[in-house]
């Protein structure tokens, strides 16, 4: 493996993969391990080593995500609690703390 581009892990699945193709081919740039990551979950049902997640969490309905970025989830938070006045709980995967975003419903 080379020493300038970055690689990422997976315990689950026993590899580790060069991101070489998310540079050179998606040209994804700083967001290649995001890319990876994400990519890799689609494809496997869950993130490679190292990689948490933000959660948002409708507590009146099935809907909710899973985000890389909080901000991310916070946005998807803040439109489902306003389009149908839900409250959503957003917390961090590897986190204690949760923070309720209030749909006024």
């Amino acid at each position: 493996m080379s020493d300038n581009v970055p690689t990422v892990t997976c315990e689950r699945c026993g590899r580790e993969w060069e991101l070489s193709y998310e540079l050179d081919e998606l040209m994804a740039g700083n967001r290649a391990i995001e890319q990876f990551a994400l990519d890799h979950e689609r494809h496997t049902g869950h993130y490679p080593d190292g990689v948490s997640t933000w959660r948002a969490v409708c507590r009146r309905c099935p809907d909710g995500v899973e985000r890389l970025s909080e901000t991310a989830a916070r946005r998807w938070a803040r439109t489902h609690a306003r389009h149908t006045r839900h409250d959503v709980t957003l917390h961090h995967a590897e986190g204690e703390e949760t923070t309720l975003i209030e749909g006024g419903g």
